[in-house]
């Protein structure tokens, strides 16, 4: 019997009841099953007839068994004598890390809860001699059993034959990528499992802190030295995270807590009498107090709110009745009332209609405040670096917060042969861009805004003009300058550029407390 020859319904050693495919990858398919004996859902891998590394994901599978970490997918069976080998493994009913993304950026702590989780779980497998190297926001799963768990430890490396040089390098980078995620949104590398490519400046994705004020510290630094190691001890303090083991260790510190799981969208299976809520297994003694590996203490969860518990006693049907009129009599006279005030306090108290419009609902177009994914130093003409490790100071709403600066230079850029330096905002998409309020600590001096597509193809004043080209020039000082681009400037990047720095302190300096970007609407 091959894969290609299977259906729904069919049976493996007559217990696992196939249902129904979830995923094929390069010759293997992942079926949703039953297991018949137990009467719970498992997750079942077969092969293609050929398939040259059957042998050695059912070893990966049964070496997977043996990691003492509640928080790994349990394997239950494998075998790869039968005339169909086969791998059943834990069906984990939850929300996986994407879709805990899907509703926005995780805050700081919920992040790291998550993420520390899967690296400890991780550092067991280690410890094992197994490894992950295919980690990705769907393979981190947050169980509505309020469990984390990390599936695919040495399943899915077998799958695709993939291999490292240095194996606990790579799954410290994948760790250090989840986490990037959780605090941004953004895969770095590339889009995956839904998430969208993290922005990317000339020196590549765009540090965590350079996205969002989420990525406070020392997470910032943490993400950066595991996801980025290239750039440990040159822009961010520490050597790189080499290993699970050293990302738990510098996670052992940081405040954390597991975050609310997402709705599950699928029903949690009532167990049978005698049986494990959590695995559908037979108890067999009493059960352990305290906290497991896996999740919080049973005297930590918080009991069903009041609102809650009122809701699941049974009404009477009177009372439900006469509620419903009181509510629908309460709400009619709140409606009456209000169209009421309203009649009153237009001009003409309501004899006339109001055809007025405002001088704004005619006067171009309707502008909103356009939300930047990032933001970084600017300096092509020279070592390439305006302190973008403070550049989303710029972004993070808080005129009155610490600024961005550039670094300090002995002599006016045009004595150094300096056209400028500044603060580049990636928008994450092509915009129209109409105003520009800049925030400035002090000192009046002339900028440029300059909006364009291709910051990275900037090497001179020619190429500069092409890929940025100038929108708008003003002199600002304080807080609130509007810079105005008269018909509006469309581009992914806004650069704001200083080409006379003024003096700050003994140094020529440019600085940027805030930027706001306001786009059509």
């Amino acid at each position: 019997m091959s894969t290609y020859m299977i259906e729904p319904g069919a049976k493996l050693a007559d217990r696992y009841r196939l249902d129904h495919v979830v995923s094929e990858t390069s010759g293997a398919t992942r079926w949703k099953a039953t297991d018949e004996t137990l009467a719970r859902p498992v997750g079942v891998w077969t092969f293609q007839p050929g398939f040259p590394r059957a042998s050695e994901v059912v070893r990966a599978a049964r070496a997977t068994s043996r990691i003492p970490d509640a928080r790994v997918t349990q394997v239950f069976d494998a075998d790869d004598t039968a005339p169909l080998p086969y791998v059943v493994e834990e069906w984990v009913i939850g929300s996986s890390l994407a879709d805990l993304i899907a509703q926005g950026p995780l805050e700081p702590e919920r992040a790291a809860g998550l993420v520390a989780e899967a690296a400890e779980a991780i550092a067991a497998a280690h410890a094992g001699g197994l490894y992950h190297l295919c980690l990705s926001p769907g393979k981190l799963m947050w169980s509505s059993g309020g469990a984390v768990k990390v599936t695919g430890i040495g399943v899915d490396a077998a799958l695709v034959g993939a291999q490292a040089a240095n194996p606990a390098a790579a799954d410290a980078q994948g760790l250090g990528n989840l986490l990037y995620a959780a605090l941004t949104g953004y895969w770095p590398g590339g889009a995956r499992d839904g998430l969208p490519a993290a922005p990317e400046g000339p020196g590549g994705p765009y540090q965590p802190e350079q996205i969002t004020p989420n990525a406070t510290e020392p997470l910032a630094s943490i993400t950066t030295r595991a996801a980025m190691p290239y750039l440990a001890g040159h822009l961010v303090p520490g050597p790189p995270i080499a290993s699970p083991a050293e990302f738990s260790a510098a996670m052992a510190d940081v405040p954390r807590f597991i975050p609310l799981p997402a709705t599950p969208t699928e029903a949690i299976p009532e167990p049978e009498p005698g049986t494990s809520r959590r695995t559908g297994e037979l108890e067999s003694g009493p059960r352990r107090s305290g906290r497991s590996a896996s999740g919080p203490r049973a005297s930590e969860r918080r009991p069903p709110a009041r609102a809650q518990a009122r809701s699941e006693r049974p009404q009477d049907p009177l009372r439900k009745i006469i509620t419903g009129v009181v509510a629908a009599a309460v709400f009619l006279v709140v409606v009456v009332g209000a169209w009421i005030i309203g009649t009153e306090m237009r001009p003409g108290g309501g004899d006339q209609p109001d055809t007025e419009q405002s001088p704004e609902a005619s006067d171009g177009p309707e502008l909103q405040a356009l939300t930047p994914v990032g933001a970084d130093g600017f300096d092509p003409f020279g070592d390439g670096s305006e302190h973008g490790d403070n550049a989303v100071r710029a972004i993070d709403g808080e005129d009155s917060g610490e600024p961005w600066n550039s670094e300090g230079y002995d002599d006016p850029l045009a004595d150094l042969g300096k056209p400028g330096v500044g603060l580049i905002v990636d928008l994450g998409s092509s915009q129209e861009v109409h105003e520009v309020v800049l925030s400035m600590p002090s000192n009046d001096y002339p900028v440029q805004i300059r909006v364009g597509e291709d910051p990275a193809s900037v090497t001179d004043q020619a190429s500069l003009d092409a890929a940025l080209p100038v929108a708008a020039e003003a002199t600002a000082s304080g807080p609130g300058n509007t810079v105005t681009i008269e018909g509006g400037a469309a581009g992914r990047y806004v650069l704001v550029w200083f080409t006379q720095p003024p003096m700050d302190g003994d140094k020529y300096r440019a600085a940027l407390t805030e930027i706001e970007i306001l786009g059509a609407g």
